[in-house]
């Protein structure tokens, strides 16, 4: 979002609408648009701050103990905030774990972040993470998940839930990818849903696991929000598991 001027008047207005209707977790980077993204999330709140919970991302190719600190500021001034409410590292680079965390701990003694986290961590990631800091783990782990895209169900859902690691699925609807496939229209029909509303309501079913569709216009946004009210009876389940079975072995972590 925030990348096509044609669009802005939609996306901010998508964005408002989410917060009148009480979804107030919003994802952004500072990769999405060069900025461009926070910028628009920072025109579309205007002087709602304290209703949101704010998460952000920092690129591992500036994720070094000063290049951290200087992504962090520029988010902040992007969204023109004075705090994120949970900053990630994006994805696992060349910079050692143990120097992004230490940027992490400065950016949270100085009130700059509340929490941190990461995305795209397997579970090897994660138990390194923990031993860096046994007794602090993330905020997050911010990870591709859905129907089609079950591998974490394995080793890495188990492993963030008994650590009490929420989980945060992005492109939950396969970026529409899903839509089309019969037993998931089956289901929705039967549900008097879209396929997009069960989609989401599947992931959303499991305690400690977020979902984070991209809606960029108003139609999406109330589509979206009506997914929370959609209720997954066994036999759904059962019909989504047939179409799109669980992972019987470990599977490398997916990424889009």
């Amino acid at each position: 979002m925030g990348e096509h001027a044609t669009r802005r008047a939609d996306e901010v207005a998508a964005l408002r609408v989410g917060v009148d209707l009480g979804v107030t977790l919003i994802d952004t980077a500072e990769m999405y648009g060069g900025g461009a993204a926070e910028k628009l999330i920072a025109e579309a709140i205007g002087d709602r701050r304290d209703e949101l919970f704010l998460v952000d991302k920092v690129m591992p190719q500036h994720a070094t103990r000063r290049g951290t600190f200087t992504s962090c500021e520029a988010s902040l001034r992007h969204l023109k905030t004075d705090r994120i409410d949970l900053y990630l590292l994006h994805w696992r680079g060349t910079v050692p774990l143990e120097e992004t965390l230490e940027a992490f701990d400065r950016l949270v003694l100085s009130g700059k972040i509340r929490h941190w986290g990461v995305s795209n961590f397997d579970v090897d990631d994660l138990k390194e993470l923990a031993v860096l800091r046994p007794d602090v783990p993330p905020g997050a782990d911010q990870v591709l998940y859905n129907l089609m895209r079950r591998g974490i169900e394995h080793d890495l859902l188990p492993w963030c839930k008994a650590h009490g690691i929420p989980i945060m699925a992005y492109s939950p609807v396969e970026q529409g990818r899903l839509l089309n496939n019969q037993a998931l229209k089956r289901v929705a029909d039967r549900l008097m849903a879209t396929p997009a509303q069960v989609a989401l309501a599947w992931v959303l079913r499991q305690d400690q696991v977020v979902a984070i569709p991209k809606a960029g216009n108003l139609e999406h946004v109330r589509e979206n929000r009506g997914a929370l009210e959609l209720k997954l009876a066994a036999a759904d389940i059962e019909e989504l598991d047939r179409a799109f079975p669980p992972p019987r072995k470990p599977r490398p972590l997916e990424m889009i």
